[in-house]
């Protein structure tokens, strides 16, 4: 059973178009017309740890956080492969120094991304050549 479906099209050139539910993104490899791949993937992971750090949070006692903002910074390789990723997390509330690495380890073990791209998780692709 699918649990996710997209559908991404390109007519032509290097952007794309993904439709996800009710939702758009354009995504561009050459970064015109929209975020490239790379920055996508480090917007997502973000987007997936900011929650998941709170649920941590919250399961260490600290049931409101405040405001919680992620900077995110990401190195590419010479391939323009994403070859690190580093979160500075900003949170409004005090969290105790002794309990930070505890929230920290608890997010990850809750964001999605982050389990996903420790697997090493890679589509399984077919071709139908001639579809349209």
């Amino acid at each position: 059973m699918t649990d996710i479906t997209t559908t991404t099209v390109s007519e032509e050139g290097f952007a794309s178009s993904s439709q996800i539910g009710d939702f758009e993104l354009t995504i561009d490899a050459t970064n015109e017309d929209g975020p490239d791949p790379n920055q996508v993937l480090v917007a997502n992971y973000a987007s997936c740890f900011l929650p998941a750090f709170r649920v941590a949070a919250d399961q260490q006692g600290y049931e409101d956080l405040g405001q919680v903002e992620i900077e995110s910074e990401a190195t590419l390789d010479d391939d323009d492969d994403v070859e690190s990723i580093s979160f500075t997390i900003y949170v409004e509330e005090e969290i105790d120094d002794g309990d930070v690495d505890e929230i920290v380890d608890q997010a990850e073990e809750v964001c999605h991304v982050h389990s996903a791209l420790e697997s090493g998780l890679h589509a399984d692709v077919t071709v139908e050549s001639g579809a349209f």
